[in-house]
């Protein structure tokens, strides 16, 4: 045994000594956590979502240290930290990237549960949790994108807000309750300020660790959607289909980081508004109420649900419409009834719809850039109605159609 292996084994029972309850723990969820060994690329998107929330943690920190949370102060002090802090362009572009890339990997993450049935039982509660990260990361991203006070970040704020005085009786007073004051303002920055450094981010982390704690408990799916669990070695009683997490999965992952790590670096060193995209050409000019902008849009990951806004005539109804866009996507695990749930085994009508609600969802999020012209607002509605047609229909196409047997044993597929 050499000088390091000595070191590590010596730490390691040095540390057992004194909190004998964490190496249970640590075998639990890593060297004894047997996961299906046929993992594809689809299962790369849950481990680069940690390493991005990692990243908006740490680049976060350094950005309070220099950012002023007033409406005097706000966009000078993120002006400050481009030009004068030392790497601080670096920090704000890896935090300002990171929130897009984020929504990049939650999204495939999303779809990668949906196409192979990472939702059905006994995996709901592990859905649920997820939704929640999701919706909790929405508000924590609209937040953020307020507090560089550009003019985007206004007036995005000041469209987003009124939205909720469309609720009858109260909606007056709850966007003043939110805003703090009767327009958006210092108050408003503040609040977002702390919901978007403490409350949202521990909210956030405890939902992780519920969402990783749940999975844990019920195991991992596979691109088969075979119940590993279910044919155990005899003798050992591990699954015949599972290898450990750690340390068969903690290099693939690795390796996965390692090239999610080189395209970010791209983006970041040489595109990092990506086009206006991550970061709108508007933001770069200081707050205005007094000007409006041509065009108010939100950021990309948001253009599917204000197409679906803009879409509806009615404001209460496009409220409605918005919000049923996301909140229907928590009851995915009863509205669909396949029989099987890996979409390698379940009929083309299946295979179809989902691919139809892809492009729709992609197109949605085209026409919430743009500036709305008749055409295009008719389009939206008509998309609109497919996303909400897709999943109210789908405890019926979801059993439609012919499907192909499923295999006992998780099968290697290229």
């Amino acid at each position: 045994m050499n000088l390091i292996e000595r070191a590590v084994n010596g730490g390691m029972a040095w540390i057992n000594e004194r909190a004998p309850g964490l190496m249970p723990v640590y075998r639990k969820h890593m060297s004894e956590y047997y996961a299906p060994k046929n993992f594809n690329l689809w299962y790369y998107f849950g481990a680069l979502s940690m390493l991005v929330l990692v990243n908006q943690i740490v680049t976060g920190i350094f950005l309070t240290m220099h950012y002023k949370p007033s409406a005097l102060e706000a966009f000078a002090s993120v002006e400050y930290i481009m030009r004068d802090v030392s790497g601080g362009w670096l920090i704000r572009y890896m935090h300002s990237t990171g929130a897009s890339l984020f929504f990049v990997v939650i999204y495939l993450h999303m779809f990668r549960a949906l196409i192979y049935g990472s939702h059905q039982k006994p995996r709901e509660l592990v859905w649920i949790l997820g939704m929640l990260i999701f919706l909790t990361l929405m508000a924590e991203a609209f937040m953020g994108y307020v507090l560089p006070w550009g003019q985007m970040s206004y007036w995005g704020a000041q469209v987003i807000i009124n939205l909720f005085g469309a609720i009858p009786f109260v909606g007056t007073e709850l966007t003043e309750w939110i805003r703090g004051d009767y327009l958006v303002s210092d108050a408003t920055l503040n609040r977002f300020f702390a919901l978007h450094v403490i409350a949202l981010p521990l909210v956030i982390l405890l939902l992780v660790v519920l969402h990783l704690g749940a999975l844990h408990e019920v195991g991992s799916n596979n691109p088969d959607g075979v119940d590993i669990k279910k044919l155990k070695d005899p003798a050992t009683k591990i699954p015949k289909d599972g290898i450990p997490f750690h340390p068969y999965y903690t290099v693939k992952d690795l390796f996965g980081a390692g090239f999610f790590l080189t395209i970010a670096a791209f983006i970041l060193f040489f595109v990092p508004t990506f086009g206006g995209l991550f970061l709108e050409h508007d933001n770069f000019v200081q707050a205005n109420p007094m000007v409006t902008p041509l065009h108010i849009k939100p950021v990309w990951y948001f253009t599917p649900y204000y197409a679906m806004l803009r879409a509806v005539p009615d404001k209460l109804f496009g409220v409605m419409t918005m919000g049923g866009a996301v909140m229907i996507l928590f009851l995915l695990p009863w509205l669909d009834r396949s029989p099987v749930k890996s979409i390698r085994y379940r009929s083309m009508i299946s295979k179809v719809m989902v691919a139809l609600f892809v492009i729709a969802f992609v197109v949605l999020g085209w026409l919430g850039m743009q500036a709305g012209s008749t055409t295009q607002t008719w389009v939206a509605r008509g998309l609109t109605f497919f996303y909400f047609a897709f999943f109210i229909t789908m405890p019926i196409w979801t059993r439609l159609g012919t499907f192909k047997p499923v295999p006992e044993r998780v099968t290697m597929h290229d």
